[in-house]
């Protein structure tokens, strides 16, 4: 099979008539390993290639997408898009004009400092089997896995302008999890539930700590079953990074997109509490609340150094001093609300247009150890790694429920309790925020099935989080 940058090469000889247009071609190759009490579980394999034509003519733009790379189907393509764009002429409610300027020529690929084929399968699963049999510790351990999904994610995007855009990268996800039962009781510790994904190659296991986890994970399963449950209360909230992110996806990540702003999503996955007023004025959060949209992170799950549409990525800060300053707003959208966004145009595959989405949307360190948190801590509680999380349509009223807590009483760490919960409101809890980790408790985390847009679009988001304090939240307990 040809390149997918030959590919891309030859639809210039077949590209229809108009004004502009460009090609972006999409090769997703995955991998996916797992052991499960002990058994190896199928592997699932996938390859998947095609090319979205988007064509500005007419005042408009078209897209078509199809997995017929052949010369004669990415004509049929170019001409069901240039069809599209006679069809939306005069309809569209907004349409950026079309980069000119010099052509961009960028190829790179991410760094793997251990690729993953660079390892044998067999090698890859025998470790895992050892990873997974370190899980069961107890007769109590009544479910065990561990897995890892591996993704080789290839773009290309070519213009009629001369540009050639050409990104690679890995994307790692591993996981983890016992689940320890004992009467009617039954507490599941995971390694991360999703949340540790990053770019590269085998070397992310290693620097996660994965290999290693599985007795801590299955000794802090058992230690759940025994534990108290959750205090109910108002009282002061420590999430550790593997729980923040979550908390800044939902109720900061997702109610910036500016597309959700304007409305475009009501009908499916909800509005937003943000108006469009509310920037440069709006206070988001406390003073010590910096956000940034930074997708030039090495390692991070959505680093890029160009969007889906060709838009050249830099970082930018969402929210400075606790100040709303700039939407998640691709172009398209900045054209239709009049205001400055970032390079946030981004599709799931080959056949989705780009729409506004996450990137790596960051919390910027603050100045206190993790111990000098605890430290400030009279009466509260530190809670670990999201396991359930439910936001009203305007992503502003919020309940999330974790893994595991810990009570703090007088500036120390105490007893584990089951079962804990905690509800807010986006719009004041993030001025409750009281206290941020500095650079040493930094973490790098994610999700790899953010899901947005009609028809639906699911893609990976990272977020790099130091753990935060907040005070006077409402916590609860599961029983």
């Amino acid at each position: 099979m040809s390149s997918i940058a030959d590919i891309a090469s030859r639809f210039s000889a077949v590209a229809p008539a108009c004004d502009t247009w460009t090609l972006r071609v999409e090769r997703h190759r995955s991998e996916s390993l797992s052991v499960t009490r002990g058994v190896v579980d199928p592997v699932g394999l996938g390859d998947d290639l095609g090319v979205m034509v988007t064509v500005y003519a007419d005042g408009a733009f078209g897209y078509a997408a199809t997995s017929d790379v052949t010369t004669s189907g990415l004509a049929r393509a170019g001409r069901a898009a240039r069809d599209w764009a006679t069809r939306a002429a005069g309809r569209a409610i907004a349409v950026p004009l079309p980069r000119r300027g010099q052509p961009v020529t960028h190829d790179a690929e991410a760094p793997a400092a251990m690729p993953w084929h660079s390892v044998s399968r067999a090698d890859k699963l025998d470790r895992l089997r050892k990873a997974a049999a370190a899980l069961k510790t107890d007769d109590r351990i009544a479910t065990w896995d561990a897995g890892v999904r591996f993704s080789d994610v290839e773009s290309v995007i070519v213009s009629a302008d001369g540009d050639f855009i050409r990104q690679r990268y890995g994307l790692v996800i591993p996981g983890m999890e016992a689940s320890a039962s004992d009467g009617n009781e039954t507490q599941t510790r995971t390694f991360g539930r999703g949340g540790a994904i990053r770019q590269g190659g085998l070397e992310v296991l290693d620097e996660l700590g994965f290999w290693d986890a599985a007795p801590r994970i299955a000794a802090e399963a058992l230690e759940l079953l025994t534990a108290a449950d959750c205090p109910t209360g108002d009282m002061d909230l420590l999430l550790a990074p593997d729980q923040m992110y979550i908390q800044i996806h939902e109720s900061i990540g997702h109610p910036l997109e500016l597309d959700r702003i304007l409305g475009d999503e009501r009908n499916y996955a909800g509005t937003s509490f943000v108006t469009p007023d509310m920037f440069g004025s709006y206070v988001y959060g406390s003073k010590i609340l910096n956000v940034s949209f930074d997708p030039g992170l090495v390692s991070e799950a959505a680093s890029y150094a160009y969007d889906d549409d060709g838009a050249p990525a830099t970082r930018a800060l969402l929210i400075r001093d606790g100040i709303l300053e700039r939407p998640l707003g691709s172009e398209t959208s900045q054209k239709r609300a009049n205001m400055s966004g970032v390079a946030n145009a981004r599709a799931c595959s080959w056949n989705r247009p780009p729409i506004d989405r996450m990137a790596n949307l960051n919390i910027e360190a603050g100045d206190r150890t993790f111990a000098q948190m605890v430290a400030g801590v009279e009466n509260g509680i530190y809670m670990e790694t999201n396991t359930s999380w439910s936001i009203d349509d305007s992503r502003n009223k919020f309940q999330f429920g974790c893994e595991r807590g810990r009570l703090i009483k007088d500036g120390v760490l105490g007893a584990v309790v089951k079962n804990p919960n905690y509800r807010g409101i986006s719009a004041t809890f993030w001025r409750n925020l009281k206290a941020l980790g500095d650079a040493t408790t930094v973490q790098v985390q994610g999700t790899p099935n953010c899901g947005k847009g009609e028809p639906n679009q699911a893609i990976h988001v990272g977020h790099a989080t130091p753990p935060g304090l907040f005070a006077g939240v409402s916590v609860f307990g599961g029983g």
